[in-house]
C-alpha cells in the first residue's frame, strides 16, 4: 500500500505526472468529475484547520465521492485516550483513504503502518506536510514555467515551518536552486535541513535576517507566519510575531516577475494592500491546492487497485 508522509515518498517523475493530472483537472474539470463515484476519504483532523481539511474535501467531491471523519480531537475517540493506531485500523474499515493532520510528529506514519488503505499526511506539527508543498509546486510550475534556476526567498518562522522544510526539500532535487532564508535568529531553520537537504544537493544558500537586503534578488518569496501554537511561552511568541511584515514599500526594489506566496493563514505578516499587486500568488495556491489533492487522490486509488 502506498501512502504519502514526506515529499521524498515521491519521486521527480512522480510529482510531474501529479503537477500534469492536476493542470489537465483544471483544464478538463467534467472529465473527472465521477472518477471516484462511490469512494469515501476520512478525514482525520487532530489539529484545527481550514484550508487543508476543506481543500480535500472539496478535492474529494469534485472527483464523485464521499467525505467522513472529524475536524478536531475532542471530536474523536482520542479523547477517549484511542490509539492513533487503532484509530487508523477502524478508520480503514470505512473509508477508502485517508488524510490526517495531527500536532505529534510522526503520527501520520504510525497511520501508515496501521492502515489498509492510502494514509496522506496532511500535516504533522513542525515535521512535514507534503500536500501544502505539491500546491506549492504546482502554483511555481504555472506561474515560471520550470522548477530550475531559481532564487527563492523564504521568510519568517524557518524553525517551525514544515511547509518550508517541505518545499526545500522538493526543489533542491531540481537544477541551478539558491535559498535565501530570512528569519530572527530564534526562528532558523534547523541545522538538520542543512546538512541533511541543502548541503548534500551542493545549494547555495545564505542565512539572513534583513528581507529588505536581499529582496531585488528573488525570484519567489515565500513568507510564513510565526506560528502562536509552536510557542510554549507566551512572551517569547509576542516579542517575535512582527519580525517581518511585507507592504508595497518593501515590494519597491522587487523584480516585477517575483511571486509572492504564503502557506497561509496569514495573520500580519503580508499587507492586505499586496492582495491587489499581480505578483500576489497566495490565493492561487489555495485553489491549487484543491487541484493537486485531487490529482494525488487519483494517484494512490488507482495504485491501490480501487479505482
Amino acid at each position: 500500500m502506498r501512502h504519502l508522509i514526506d515529499i521524498q515518498d515521491l519521486s521527480v517523475s512522480d510529482i510531474e505526472e501529479l503537477i500534469s493530472t492536476a493542470n489537465d483537472i483544471i483544464a478538463h474539470p467534467d472529465k473527472y468529475s465521477e472518477v471516484c463515484h462511490g469512494k469515501k476519504l476520512a478525514t482525520l483532523f487532530f489539529e484545527p484547520s481550514t484550508r487543508t481539511r476543506l481543500s480535500f474535501e472539496a478535492a474529494m467531491y469534485e472527483l464523485g465521492g464521499n467525505v467522513l471523519g472529524f475536524s478536531e480531537a475532542q471530536s474523536s475517540s482520542a479523547s477517549k485516550g484511542e490509539s492513533v493506531a487503532d484509530t487508523t485500523k477502524v478508520v480503514s474499515c470505512y473509508a477508502d483513504i485517508i488524510a490526517m493532520r495531527h500536532p505529534k510528529e510522526g503520527a501520520p506514519l504510525v497511520a501508515s503502518l496501521n492502515s489498509t488503505v492510502p494514509v496522506i499526511n496532511a500535516g504533522d506539527g513542525g515535521h512535514f506536510h507534503p500536500t501544502q508543498t505539491l500546491a506549492d509546486l504546482l502554483t511555481i510550475q504555472r506561474e515560471k514555467g520550470s522548477f530550475e534556476n531559481l532564487t527563492v526567498g523564504f521568510c519568517g518562522d524557518l524553525k517551525f515551518g514544515r511547509t518550508v522544510h517541505s518545499l526545500i526539500s522538493a526543489l533542491a532535487r531540481y537544477k541551478g536552486l539558491k535559498v535565501v532564508l530570512i528569519s530572527p535568529e530564534e526562528l532558523k531553520l534547523p541545522s538538520y535541513v542543512k546538512s541533511e537537504v541543502l548541503k548534500p544537493a551542493g545549494i547555495e544558500y545564505v542565512q539572513t535576517t534583513s528581507l529588505e537586503e536581499y529582496m531585488p534578488e528573488l525570484d519567489i518569496l515565500y513568507m510564513t507566519r510565526v506560528q502562536r501554537e509552536r510557542f510554549f511561552n507566551e512572551e517569547d511568541y509576542l516579542r517575535l510575531k512582527d519580525s517581518y511584515i511585507l507592504t508595497p514599500e518593501k515590494l519597491k526594489t522587487a523584480k516585477e516577475s517575483l511571486s509572492v506566496m504564503h502557506p497561509l493563514p496569514r495573520v500580519n505578516e503580508i499587507s492586505v494592500e499586496i492582495d491587489k499587486d499581480p505578483r500576489a500568488c497566495y490565493f492561487k495556491q489555495v485553489l491549487n491546492g484543491k487541484y493537486i489533492r485531487m490529482a494525488l487522490i487519483l494517484m494512490l486509488l488507482k495504485e491501490a487497485g480501487t479505482i
